[in-house]
């Protein structure tokens, strides 16, 4: 028999091809065969979605706030315990830290913060923090129990502190101080704290 009285299942006809695309549009290809999958178009790069991402570049530059968006972000269990101690923290400071030992100077709570407006805040902290000496600080991100997503803040919270070279180590609070709902942060020395430091050594030395 011909094939024009049995067609073959990959041949198609024009006009049918023309009602697909007027019932979904040119963004989508019709299946060619069976077992063929559906491979959406991948948008295209307007020249307003490419002027978007170059002002939100440029925005990050700005600001030096270059912390990672939470979309890549590992998600932790609400109770596992953050800790992090960049080389060359002596082990003693670094368990005083853990304990709970060093008075806390300044505190950030995120809660009602969207993760947006946490990554900000975070980053102003710190910021703020080692411009005016802060050495330990409190940060409460809550664990996210029972909510659609658990632990997202604190995941992030986690994530970024790492990222920030003035942090040189954080751990998750004493019960006191809200436990693995909050974290303390170690945080480096500006420039007057190490003079001040320096100039105290010279002290000792002498006397």
């Amino acid at each position: 028999m011909s094939a024009a009285e049995y067609p073959d299942s990959q041949t198609q006809d024009p006009a049918d091809e023309d009602e697909f695309r007027a019932l979904v549009g040119d963004d989508v290809e019709p299946l060619q065969a069976k077992g063929a999958r559906y491979i959406p178009k991948p948008p295209e790069l307007t020249p307003g979605i490419l002027e978007r991402r170059k002002a939100a570049q440029q925005e990050q530059l700005k600001s030096g706030n270059l912390l990672d968006p939470a979309s890549i972000i590992n998600v932790l269990d609400p109770y596992d315990f953050l800790e992090f101690a960049r080389p060359g923290v002596q082990h003693g400071v670094y368990k005083n830290l853990r304990q709970g030992k060093y008075e806390v100077q300044s505190r950030l709570d995120l809660h009602r913060h969207t993760v947006e407006q946490a990554r900000v805040a975070l980053w102003d902290f710190v910021e703020g923090c080692q411009k005016h000496g802060v050495r330990c600080a409190l940060v409460t991100h809550g664990k996210g129990e029972g909510r659609e997503q658990p632990a997202r803040l604190k995941s992030c919270v986690n994530h970024w502190l790492r990222q920030i070279d003035n942090v040189l180590a954080f751990h998750s609070a004493q019960k006191q101080h809200g436990g693995v709902g909050s974290t303390y942060i170690l945080i480096k020395k500006n420039s007057l704290a190490r003079l001040s430091t320096s100039e105290k050594l010279g002290k000792s030395k002498r006397s």
